[in-house]
Formats: C-alpha cells, structure tokens, sequence
C-alpha cells in the first residue's frame, strides 16, 4: 500500500517558521553591557514599574472593603463592562481588518498604494481630541453622511476603532514584506492549496506580529480617552467608558477610586496580553 502524503511537508513548513525565528544565546555581560543594562533597568523602573506601583497601592488605601465598594459600584460596572467588551470588539476587528490592510499593501500593486499607506498612520498623527472633532463632524448630528451616531453606544466602537486601527497593520506589514516568496511557490509546486500555503507557511510567522499588534490595540482601547469625549457623550450606564470614570473620580477628589479602576485596566490589559502571547505560540507551533 503506498502511504498518502501531505501536500507540504513540514520540512518546507518549519523552513518558513525558523527563518523568521532567530536563535537566542546567552552571553556574559560585559562592563560596557552590565551598565547598559543597568541604567535601562533603572530607567524602565522610574518610568513605568514605579508609578504601575503606585496606582496600585493607592488603590488599596481605603482597604480591601473600599476596594470592592468602589468595583462594584453600578456605575463603575457598567463603565468597566462597556469598555472591556468595545475593546475585544473592536481588537477582533483590527485583527481581520489590520491583516487585510498590510496584506494589500505589499502583495498588491495600485495606484494610490503610497497614499493610502501614509494616511494609514493619521490616527498616530493627530492629537485624539482632534479625533474627536473629526469624528463628530462625520458621525455627528450634522454628518455630511447621513450617519448620526453622537451619544450613542455605536459611537464608542467608531472612536475606538479610528485610533487602534494602525497597529496591527503596522506590526504585521514588515512581517510580510520579510517573507520568503520562494517558501510559498515551493509549497505550490508540491501541490498545496492557496489556504494550505497560508496556514502552514504564512500563518505561523505572522501570528506573533498580529498578536502584538491586537495587544497593542487591546491595551490602547481601554485607555483611550480624548477621542471619546466628544462623540460619546460620556452617559453613565450607556456610552460612559473607564477612563471617563475615572476622570470623574479625581475631580471629585476620590484618588483611591480612580486608582482602583486603573488597576483593573491594568490587570486586564495583562491577562489580555498573556491570551495572546499564549495563543500565537500555540499557533506557531502547530504551523
């Protein structure tokens, strides 16, 4: 009996996956690397690890009691479930979106390719209240479109997506600009579909580039704030999000509550970006 045989051997498959997977060694630090490492380390600490400390600390200030009084206020769920839920939401959508967008961008040829990629990064560029404003002439009241969403829950996704949309194509794009064409005609020649093609030689190097990309977007969503405050209108139990409430409770003086539904940003933002990190591993190992 002559056995069936998979139209891409793993060889031509594993090929793709360990040329974009440099091998890591470890070597002695030097004097020159020791001190370099060193001043990053202290450098990373005053910019990020010390102040995430901080949030968190203060958050426990009014005890553990305080803590959930102030997570489960209505108000405060309500604002923490929408922002969470738009966020996921929306990262979905970059994910096939971002993809499809880089994809285009260097695999085809059409005019007003270099526009198009430079306008890609207008949601970097512009100050997010600057967002905001243009979002709302758009999708406002007086929308040249016909499309009114202000004050509405739709009008929370929008903004979200306008200023997370670059990040997956971004991360993704020089992904697939580094790929190896000759990878992908030898899996043709032996045979294997355009999908099989994509999933056993494209897919598992560009995994790791879109999950940092959603990450990136994820993390940016939860956080996202000027672009909002014109479009959503910031209606408790309805379009109000996270970093609305959390302004609302400084200006009322309450630290340790802003500071409680920081850190549950930032617990989520975490887990989120393990999921991920998890995910595209898998992936790429199965690949």
């Amino acid at each position: 009996m002559s056995q069936s045989t998979s139209p891409l051997p793993r060889e031509v498959a594993g090929r793709a996956v360990r040329e974009h997977r440099p091998a890591r060694s470890v070597n002695a630090l030097g004097r020159s690397s020791g001190l370099a490492l060193g001043t990053s380390l202290i450098w990373f600490s005053l910019l990020v690890l010390i102040p995430l400390a901080a949030v968190v600390v203060q958050a426990t200030n009014g005890g553990w009691s305080g803590f959930w009084h102030t997570l489960t206020n209505p108000q405060t769920l309500a604002a923490l479930k929408l922002t969470v839920g738009e966020s996921l939401l929306v990262t979905a959508l970059n994910v096939v979106m971002g993809t499809t967008i880089a994809w285009v961008l260097v695999r085809e040829r059409f005019p007003g390719a270099a526009i198009l990629d430079v306008v890609i990064d207008l949601p970097f560029a512009l100050p997010t209240i600057v967002a905001g404003l243009v979002l709302l002439l758009l999708y406002g009241p007086r929308s040249p479109l016909g499309i009114d969403v202000a004050n509405a829950r739709p009008a929370v996704f929008l903004a979200l997506a306008f200023v997370t949309l670059p990040f997956v194509v971004r991360t993704t794009q020089p992904v697939l600009e580094e790929l190896d064409r000759d990878v992908e005609e030898a899996a043709s020649s032996l045979g294997a579909s355009a999908l099989t093609t994509f999933r056993r030689v494209i897919l598992p190097s560009l995994v790791p580039a879109v999950a940092a990309g959603a990450a990136l977007s994820f993390a940016r969503a939860i956080s996202e704030y000027g672009s909002l405050v014109l479009l959503s209108g910031n209606r408790p139990f309805n379009t109000e999000v996270a970093s609305v409430r959390i302004i609302g409770y400084i200006e009322g003086d309450n630290l340790a509550a802003a500071s409680v539904i920081a850190s549950v940003l930032l617990v989520v933002a975490l887990v989120v970006i393990v999921v991920l990190d998890l995910i595209q591993r898998r992936v790429s190992r199965r690949g």
